[in-house]
């Protein structure tokens, strides 16, 4: 355990008191007396105005039901959704906050222990909020970060370009608006304490409060996907057509949150800020899908949430490729009508220009198969009657359009990737193949050899037997399947009809049909999900939250109304819940029992060598996620980072990392010296981990590098005697820094 023990600034010493009185639940003291002074007789001037109360009250009432043309037990039952929508937010946020708490023991460490906490491209994306809030201003912050020499040096970078940060920039806009009034008003933001480490370590100060720059950060963070889960229970109530269907899709959350969702673990990663937004934007779309002529506000939200999902994340790309490939589906079946599927890919066309804009001109997005996809769609609606001429109606059709978009699709993506010459998404392309044939490469292995990107393991499906949460929805969705069935037989008769009466498509009517369309939707959208799981373990925090949401339809009784009457349904719901509770309690139990602190005394004694002993402009080399922290909390230029989708970036990395490959030392010292390296920083971890067989980093280069293949890897020769080529600067137990000569480097 740590001793903690309060130190104060000038700047926030205010007088102390006993710890209840630091509850922001107490009422201050002064008030505790306060009472109402009643009239003369004692009653009558209260009840008067107790009267005239109500009566405001009714009147505003039924003025909000005038406007909003609401029944009073509507009202109610809106009142009731949007309450228990709250709670379950709340919950969520108060469950993330408790777990992140309780792994790293997070108010207690200090700032260089907070930063080190955010490892990888954690820590990167946070180096720039960090940055933004230490400028002189603003603005100056802003110039900063999009003239960035400190991450690719000697390159000037527009990170807001290549790095999805625009929650860091609104985050630290937030920050630095909130101290600054604060301080204005001279009222204390943070409180700060002495902490007494143990184990002959020196006592650090670690500071509370939102004028804590991390704790600002991870407070919104655990903010917005507390609000994730209310949106969660709504879109679950609203699919189902029952607020019992919301509470499922909450009570599966929990019950597999370990499955769902990494943000307690890992707050500053892209998904953390995307993810909810892609919830509301499920939400509307299926709103959308409901109804027979959207409105244009209805659309234009869409568009927003589309780019709010959109510019965080530079995944999100892939996850809208897969519903709109899901949309097409629905046309062609005959669930979606043209001018609606039309509607919706101007509303994505429209969300991917002003994401191209903001992200300054982002090549990515124009050319991803997303974008081509939505060019090849329009194209395909727009030529439908020559479709129907040549291939005439039936399954032939069908075929024959989905074939005709995976082909244009890419063409379309190979043109464009020619004409705006990139190939940063190329090793996407490349990880795919990996999945379905032999073929490696360096990218490659750097992917497949992580766990996260690997092939589902067969633990997770197991964990959703044991939860029920696989069971019901495969249940679901083949009444969803067998459903569809019966639909698509009666659209080829319908159509062969309307061809030999010359009636367009949008000429009959297909209500019954229609009123099915938003769960042929999910259903699609859920084989995508498991698709992109299955092949990469990470994108199951899409697969399981839908999953979640499927199972809300247990409650739809257009899907299960011949269990019979409504008591009997939720007899049969409450007894699946209780099945899942027994498993779901003890993972939920897991993760509460999950308790530590984070400490990591050898980065740390590396951070205070490099910004004590090294200069400002001295440039540094390494593991991608050690060069982070070096950024991060030295402000020393790197050359490389963990962002590795850029193609100039993984040339970069694969040149550092020659140093765990077998080449001679002369080669290795030359790339960095090419590259301006002043310190390499050694881990002999890097050079011996083996995840699994053929994934240590010299199996890796002897890929690349059959010529070397048998000898020694240099990464095992310099950690025995780094001379000639190199000098040893720093060593302990972790790390080994290694001194580049600086002969024709510069």
């Amino acid at each position: 355990m740590v001793a903690k023990t309060r130190r104060q600034s000038a700047k926030d010493q205010t007088p102390q008191s006993n710890g209840k009185d630091r509850s922001p639940f107490v009422s201050p003291s002064h008030a505790a007396g306060k009472s109402r002074r009643p009239g003369k007789d004692g009653k009558g001037s209260g009840g008067f105005n107790a009267l005239q109360s109500k009566s405001v009250i009714f009147s505003g009432l039924a003025f909000i039901r005038s406007k909003i043309g609401l029944s009073p037990s509507a009202l109610m039952k809106i009142g009731i959704t949007l309450v228990l929508a709250l709670v379950a937010g709340f919950l969520h946020w108060y469950h993330l906050t408790h777990l992140f708490e309780n792994d790293r023991h997070f108010s207690h460490l200090s700032v260089l222990e907070k930063e080190m906490a955010f490892r990888t491209e954690m820590g990167l994306y946070y180096s720039y909020y960090k940055t933004i809030i230490e400028a002189p201003s603003f603005l100056n912050g802003l110039y900063m970060v999009m003239n960035d020499r400190l991450t690719e040096y000697p390159l000037i970078i527009n990170t807001l370009k290549r790095f999805n940060l625009y929650p860091e920039l609104l985050l630290a806009t937030w920050f630095r608006s909130y101290t600054g009034v604060m301080d204005f008003f001279g009222i204390p933001t943070k409180m700060c304490w002495s902490i007494n480490r143990g184990e002959g370590l020196d006592p650090v100060e670690s500071c509370e409060g939102m004028g804590d720059p991390a704790s600002f950060y991870v407070t919104f963070v655990f903010l917005l996907n507390g609000a994730m889960m209310s949106l969660f229970f709504i879109y679950g109530t609203y699919l189902s057509g029952s607020r019992l269907g919301g509470i499922i899709t909450v009570i599966c959350f929990f019950f597999n949150h370990g499955e769902s969702t990494r943000v307690m673990w890992t707050p500053p990663l892209r998904e953390s800020f995307s993810y909810p937004f892609l919830v509301l934007q499920m939400l509307l779309l299926t709103y959308i899908l409901r109804t027979r002529k959207p409105s244009t506000s209805v659309l234009v939200a869409l568009g927003i949430s589309n780019v709010l999902f959109m510019l965080p994340w530079q995944f999100a790309q892939f996850v809208l490729l897969t519903q709109v490939a899901s949309l097409f589906a629905l046309y062609i079946l005959g669930y979606l009508s043209p001018s609606k599927m039309q509607s919706l890919l101007v509303t994505h066309m429209i969300s991917l220009s002003v994401c191209y804009v903001l992200m300054f001109g982002n090549a990515m997005l124009l050319t991803s198969f997303y974008a081509s996809s939505l060019v090849s769609i329009w194209g395909i609606i727009a030529m439908r009657e020559k479709f129907v001429e040549l291939f005439q109606t039936g399954l032939l059709l069908w075929i024959m359009q989905g074939l005709a978009w995976v082909v244009s699709t890419v063409i379309l993506k190979s043109m464009l990737s020619i004409i705006f010459g990139a190939s940063d998404d190329a090793h996407i392309s490349s990880l795919i193949k990996s999945k379905f044939t032999d073929y490696k490469d360096f990218d490659t292995m750097m992917y497949t050899c992580a766990a996260e990107f690997d092939f589902m393991e067969i633990e997770t499906p197991l964990r959703y037997i044991k939860t029920l949460l696989l069971p019901v929805t495969m249940l679901i969705v083949a009444v969803i399947a067998g459903k569809t069935v019966k639909d698509a037989m009666k659209i080829l008769r319908e159509r062969d009809v309307s061809v030999k009466e010359e009636k367009t498509e949008d000429d009959y009517d297909e209500p019954e049909v229609s009123a099915r369309g938003e769960l042929v939707y999910h259903a699609l959208q859920l084989l995508a999900f498991a698709v992109l799981a299955v092949l990469i373990m990470r994108l199951k925090l899409f697969l399981t939250p839908h999953m979640c949401i499927m199972a809300s339809l247990l409650c739809s009784k257009q899907l299960f109304g011949w269990v019979g009457e409504k008591f009997k349904l939720q007899i049969m719901v409450f007894a699946i819940i209780s099945i899942m509770a027994m498993q779901g309690a003890a993972n939920l139990q897991g993760q509460w029992g999950i308790m530590g602190e984070f400490s990591n005394v050898p980065q740390e004694e590396l951070l205070d060598w490099i910004s004590s002993k090294t200069g400002p402009n001295d440039v540094f080399a390494g593991a991608m996620p050690t060069m982070a922290s070096i950024k991060l909390s030295a402000g020393r230029p790197i050359v490389n980072h963990p962002h590795y989708e850029d193609a100039g970036l993984r040339a970069r990395t694969k040149l550092v990392y020659s140093m765990y490959s077998r080449k001679p030392a002369e080669t290795v010292q030359a790339n960095l010296m090419k590259l301006k390296v002043d310190y390499f920083v050694l881990e002999d971890s890097w050079c011996t981990r083996r995840s699994r067989p053929g994934c240590s980093m010299p199996e890796i280069w002897d890929l690349e590098d059959p010529d070397n293949s048998g000898k020694a890897p240099l990464c095992s020769i310099m950690a025995r005697d780094t001379r000639p080529h190199f000098a040893t600067v720093f060593q302990n137990s972790i790390y080994k820094v290694l001194r580049v000569p600086k002969s024709s480097q510069r």
